[in-house]
């Protein structure tokens, strides 16, 4: 290197992660590029954090407290100001490399931070169509100039004080092992997106819980041309469109003073 170039910018890799020992492996293998890994783990009960160890990851343990929460504390861990951030179920294509390399050996000028498209497998098929793709995130960016900020936990999003430039490749992300997972996962969205709203004031309407999922659908699955993606694209769009469902009916229970989660009695033992 010429004494009068800049020194290359460093990245570290941060990664948040809980019981994820099938899939975390293969998303370290697609940071072999970076500087440094740094894995936050919840406390796993199964290899996550042995498999992260023997890839060269910083492994720390924290209580889980809310997406955000936990990406910004790995964000503040990590040893360069450069972070790019994955979750444990996501990995980088050869593209996405290229592409962020290329940024990197221009010292990442252009921007303070980057966005891509992220690709989502779902059930043995890529959806490349619909609400699901191209679906960009805000993952690679300078901690000095942002990061997760905001109150909300869940659908949590990275922002930055500067440009943000767009790049080519594909985050790949392999998000449900099952449709039960998916459900699952979905209505515990629903919750902390309905106890986020409603504790911001937020009030659902009669019309909403009509129309909002049914919009949802016919937006996704017809206008964005879901239905290109054959009968995959079908049930995502059912399975979003029950999401809005389950978060609107939240939200009007919890505003006429009823509880969406069952509570627990004063004998219950089984916790």
């Amino acid at each position: 290197m010429d004494a009068n170039e800049p020194a290359r910018a460093r990245v570290s890799a941060c990664i948040i992660a809980f019981n994820e020992a099938d899939r975390i492996g293969d998303c370290l293998s697609s940071l072999a590029f970076c500087d440094e890994i740094v894995v936050v783990d919840s406390n796993s009960s199964d290899a996550t954090v042995a498999i992260a160890h023997a890839a060269g990851a910083h492994v720390l343990q924290r209580r889980f407290d809310g997406f955000r929460s936990q990406k910004q504390y790995a964000i503040e861990q990590a040893a360069h100001d450069w972070v790019l951030c994955l979750d444990a179920d996501e990995r980088v294509s050869d593209a996405l490399r290229a592409s962020i390399l290329a940024a990197r050996d221009r010292g990442f000028a252009d921007a303070a931070g980057y966005r891509f498209a992220r690709l989502s497998d779902y059930f043995g098929r890529f959806l490349r169509h619909g609400n699901a793709y191209p679906d960009r995130v805000l993952r690679l960016f300078d901690r000095r100039r942002g990061g997760w900020r905001g109150k909300r936990e869940v659908h949590e999003a990275a922002s930055v004080d500067g440009a943000v430039v767009t790049l080519g490749g594909d985050l790949i992300h392999y998000p449900y092992r099952s449709l039960e997972q998916q459900l699952a996962k979905t209505e515990r969205y629903a919750r902390m997106m309905a106890e986020h709203d409603h504790a911001r004031g937020k009030r659902a309407t009669l019309a909403k819980l009509v129309l909002a999922p049914a919009w949802r659908f016919w937006r996704g699955y017809v206008l964005r041309g879901g239905f290109l993606d054959g009968w995959h694209g079908l049930v995502y769009a059912y399975v979003r469109a029950n999401y809005v469902r389950q978060k609107t009916i939240m939200l009007w229970m919890l505003q006429h003073g009823q509880p969406v989660t069952t509570p627990k009695r004063e004998d219950d033992t089984t916790g």
